[in-house]
């Protein structure tokens, strides 16, 4: 009978532990409500490379993190909400963009600060974006020649 119980206990120690686990890393993803931070929105024309849970950096320091994304049937935009801690004030004239580590990297939110005395209340949109830059399209450019061809009749 003490062995039965033994495994009982075992086995629910281990089940603890994952779900200890599971809650914690949907935490670290961005899944799970965070203390201390105000959502932002913003749309973008291409989120190409970021997904729920992306950072969201400023000076390449993490200050956030996307937390949700749709598509806006009306525009055909990218909405996105972000969530800033709490101790990063925005300026109401900053821009967000999708950027890349690199060419191999993968893609963050970068926040760069205007110089506005006035800053983002929490809800609130922003407008200033731009969205990520492919790749393959820049290649395709560089082969093509860029549109550096001669006029036509030029020699």
């Amino acid at each position: 009978m003490s062995e039965n119980r033994l495994e009982v206990l075992t086995g629910a120690a281990v089940l603890a532990v994952a779900v200890g686990f599971v809650v914690w890393a949907g935490q670290g993803a961005g899944f799970g409500a965070r203390a201390g931070s105000y959502d932002l929105r913003a749309s973008f024309r291409s989120v190409e490379g970021v997904t729920v849970g992306t950072d969201v950096r400023l000076a390449g320091v993490k200050v956030g993190t996307l937390t949700a994304l749709d598509l806006n049937p009306q525009t055909f935009f990218a909405d996105a909400t972000i969530s800033i801690r709490n101790d990063v004030l925005v300026p109401d004239d900053s821009t967000v963009l999708v950027s890349s580590e690199g060419l191999l990297g993968g893609a963050f939110i970068e926040l760069q600060p205007g110089g506005s005395l006035e800053n983002f209340a929490p809800g609130d949109e922003i407008e200033d974006t731009q969205g990520a830059v492919s790749v393959i399209s820049l290649m395709m450019k560089f082969v093509d020649g860029g549109g550096d061809k001669p006029a036509e009749g030029a020699e």
